[in-house]
C-alpha cells in the first residue's frame, strides 16, 4: 500500500521525501528509521521515522535559520501537509 509510511519501505519513501522538501528550501534536517519489530496491536512489525525537527520544524542553526515571520513558518507546514498528502 503507497500511504501505509510504517512499513520498511514507506518509512524510508517519507524520510526521502522530508529530506528533499526540506534541502529544497535550505535546510538540512535529520531523519532517521527506527524498527520498532512486531506491535501486537497492529498485528504487525513498525518502522518509525524520527527527526530532529521540532514540531515539524528544522531546529534553528541546522543548514538555515528559522527567522523570520511565524507566518513563513505557518506557510511551510501547511505546504508540507499538501505533499504529503500526495
Amino acid at each position: 500500500m503507497a500511504s501505509d509510511f510504517c512499513t520498511e519501505d514507506g518509512a524510508l519513501r517519507l524520510k526521502n521525501k522530508i529530506e528533499e522538501y526540506w534541502k529544497s528550501r535550505g535546510f538540512d534536517v535529520n531523519i532517521d528509521l527506527v524498527d520498532a519489530g512486531f506491535i501486537p496491536a497492529m498485528r504487525s512489525a513498525r518502522t518509525d521515522v524520527r527527526s530532529n525537527m521540532i514540531n515539524g520544524m528544522p531546529t534553528p542553526g541546522v543548514g538555515g535559520s528559522l527567522r523570520g515571520s511565524s507566518d513563513k513558518k505557518s506557510q511551510f507546514a501547511q505546504e508540507f501537509s499538501r505533499q504529503m498528502m500526495n
